[in-house]
């Protein structure tokens, strides 16, 4: 792999650790299966790079993303709490509608940002090559975001949301908000998502009304993986075991498919996807058992 290939790894890699913090915090947190961020990724990156185009300054239009996307969230959990409708029907409703309000947003498939400014555009300055700068940028908004959540799920309210994920009924019996702490967890989730988006869109230089799709997979994938690799208590090493496992997932697929004795192509992306989440699932099922052998081998 060559150095330009690895830092567009990593800087793709830490772009959807963002995105494996908003998963985490719906599928682990709050034991939400929530497929809206398909739609909310793309839908943080087309009202980011639409604004961009309209002359907004950036950091605005970034924000604005990341609200419009935090909204989506608010929609799954409306549908789910008002109409009980199941969660991932909610949000499967929700993410096909965002398909068509992406395109609305944007007016057409895509949109292009290569001359327009973006987040990065203050730093250029600096004289750092792009390619690093990128990267570099990536990374220290993963990595502050990662720290923040740690703190809030440390947080008073943090802990309230977490105990209405592992059990709801003994939450609300010590008087926790339950539906609130799901619109906040969904609206929070969803916002880091899309603005993973907007990053993903600034860096790259496009936004495109497909971007989306499969992001629910790779969210996971790097969830399970990062935990698959960090068995610890503490909600700084497990948040930021997210973007680690999203960078070792990203490493894996660039591997897999630039090692030419495997034969992939870019086309095989979702087959490799589909093993490497196979394992990530597999492994801690072998480790126990692995280990509960071991554990009765030294007591005979």
């Amino acid at each position: 792999m060559s150095t330009f290939a690895f830092l567009g790894t990593l800087e793709i890699g830490f772009i959807y650790g963002l995105v494996a913090i908003g998963v985490y915090l719906t599928f682990r947190v709050l034991d939400f299966p929530d497929l809206t961020v398909d739609g909310s990724f793309t839908l943080g990156a087309a009202v980011t790079a639409t604004l961009i185009v309209l002359g907004f300054n950036a950091y605005l239009a970034t924000l604005a993303g990341a609200l419009a996307a935090a909204c989506a969230g608010l929609v799954t959990a409306w549908l789910n709490l008002r109409f009980n409708i199941l969660h991932l029907l909610a949000s499967i409703l929700t993410m096909t509608a965002l398909y068509t309000i992406n395109l609305r947003v944007m007016g057409k498939p895509n949109v292009a940002l290569i001359m327009e400014p973006t987040v990065l555009t203050p730093f250029e300055s600096l004289g750092i090559p792009n390619m690093y700068l990128k990267v570099l940028f990536v990374a220290a908004c993963s990595i502050i975001v990662g720290l923040i959540v740690a703190w809030f799920l440390n947080t008073q309210y943090g802990l309230a949301m977490r105990a209405v994920g592992a059990n709801t009924r003994m939450a609300q019996a010590n008087g926790i908000v339950v539906k609130e702490k799901v619109y906040v967890g969904l609206a929070l989730s969803n916002g880091l998502v899309g603005l993973a988006g907007a990053l993903f869109a600034q860096t790259n230089g496009f936004a495109d009304s497909t971007m989306g799709i499969g992001t629910i997979v790779v969210g996971l994938a790097a969830v399970i993986i990062g935990q698959s690799m960090f068995s610890s208590r503490s909600m700084v090493v497990i948040v930021l075991s997210c973007i680690i496992g999203s960078l070792l997932y990203r490493v894996a697929v660039s591997l897999a498919l630039n090692a030419d004795f495997l034969g992939f192509t870019a086309s095989d992306l979702n087959l490799i996807t589909a093993v490497l989440v196979g394992l990530a699932l597999i492994f801690p099922q072998l480790r126990n058992e692995w280990k509960a052998k071991r554990a009765k081998g030294a007591q005979q």
